[in-house]
């Protein structure tokens, strides 16, 4: 681990135990065989910072066979004291993950996937946004921010907004958020959470198992009271690689894994409550989403087994949670997955490809 320059603390700013100036935002790159991409990556981070920002990378290498560490390692040398690099044996997404969060020092967090960058220009703004909460004194929970589908071989890109749904440039407390539309749900990159309010929320990732992401945009929420919508693309999330998790011929292969962060979202609800109704709302309406992308895959690869587990799913829920299930069966999404008979499947399938056009997610 390379050695640490000393800083000065801003106005605002905490020290980390050593004496040093607290990072406003750390940024955990979690890396598994991803050399091709891991420098551009990083490049990103430093071109959006300025000398006086206050950001620190760790990046966990999740035991990978390419370059991947000899890569980070150069960039650790490069600049000491700002990029960090952990390397672990392979315990998969969520295990970097949790990893990077044991490590992190920084009041703010967000996670950049090897394979995705921010856009620089909107990383400047994150961080004087970040700078101004902590000269303020304001404590905000979570930053919101825009991605965009950036879909090799798609020459317009999708971007994800939450106009209408969440006021803009203002710190706001969930009752003061409205519906939000159909492809608003708030990813992994659309979340700069503050880091205390994940760790309360005392979120632990599955390892070995891919779609976690889903989880760290649900669990810690219950712990979010305040919000901030900063409408800048800050995210840009690359889809269409080959071999890359979100493609529905490697979901359906790893269907199990699919249903296994389903089923947690579902017993999260159930177990942990929230008072105010709009937060409540906003769960509801991301794990309607979930639990429709999982039975349209079912329905996709249409074997027999398939379709036991979506039934299973369905049931399960109702066993566990009448009234959650009651709210997510009757809801529109729920009922487009669950119409009757083949020609009910057929009909369901043909609205779910409809709406993967339209929200441009795959």
């Amino acid at each position: 681990m390379s050695a640490t320059s000393q800083t000065t603390s801003a106005p605002g700013e905490a020290q980390t135990p050593g004496g040093r100036a607290q990072p406003l935002l750390s940024v955990i790159i979690p890396a598994y065989n991803t050399e091709t991409y891991l420098a551009n990556a990083l490049d990103s981070v430093l071109a959006g910072r300025t000398i006086n920002d206050g950001i620190e990378v760790v990046v966990v290498d999740d035991g990978s066979t390419d370059g991947t560490a000899a890569l980070a390692q150069r960039y650790v040398e490069a600049y000491p004291g700002m990029i960090r690099l952990v390397s672990q044996p392979n315990d998969g997404h969520g295990g970097a993950i949790n990893t990077g969060l044991g490590e992190v020092t920084g009041r703010y967090l967000k996670i950049l996937d090897s394979d995705d960058w921010f856009d620089s220009s909107a990383l400047t703004t994150m961080l004087a946004t970040l700078r101004r909460f902590a000269e303020r004194g304001e404590t905000v929970d979570l930053v919101v921010n825009n991605y965009v589908y950036e879909k090799k071989g798609k020459r317009h890109k999708t971007v994800v907004r939450y106009r209408h749904a969440l006021p803009r440039r203002q710190i706001v407390t969930w009752d003061q958020t409205h519906r939000f539309g159909k492809k608003q749900y708030m990813l992994m990159h659309a979340l700069t959470y503050r880091t205390d309010v994940v760790r309360a929320s005392g979120l632990r990732l599955p390892e070995h198992t891919f779609y976690v992401d889903n989880l760290y945009a649900l669990i810690p929420l219950h712990k979010v009271q305040t919000l901030y919508y900063l409408d800048v693309d800050l995210y840009r999330y690359l889809i269409g690689r080959d071999g890359q998790s979100v493609q529905e011929d490697v979901m359906l292969g790893r269907i199990d894994q699919q249903l296994r962060v389903n089923w947690m979202m579902i017993e999260h609800l159930s177990h942990v409550s929230v008072s105010e109704p709009r937060l409540q709302s906003y769960r509801l309406h991301y794990l309607q989403i979930m639990c429709t992308i999982s039975s349209m895959l079912l329905l996709r690869s249409g074997t027999p087994e398939a379709l036991q587990q979506k039934r299973m799913l369905w049931r399960r829920m109702r066993l566990l949670d009448p009234e959650l299930y009651h709210d997510l069966r009757w809801s529109l999404l729920g009922q487009a997955c669950n119409l009757p008979g083949r020609s009910g499947r057929y009909t369901s399938v043909l609205t779910y490809q409809l709406a993967q056009r339209f929200i441009g997610f795959s």
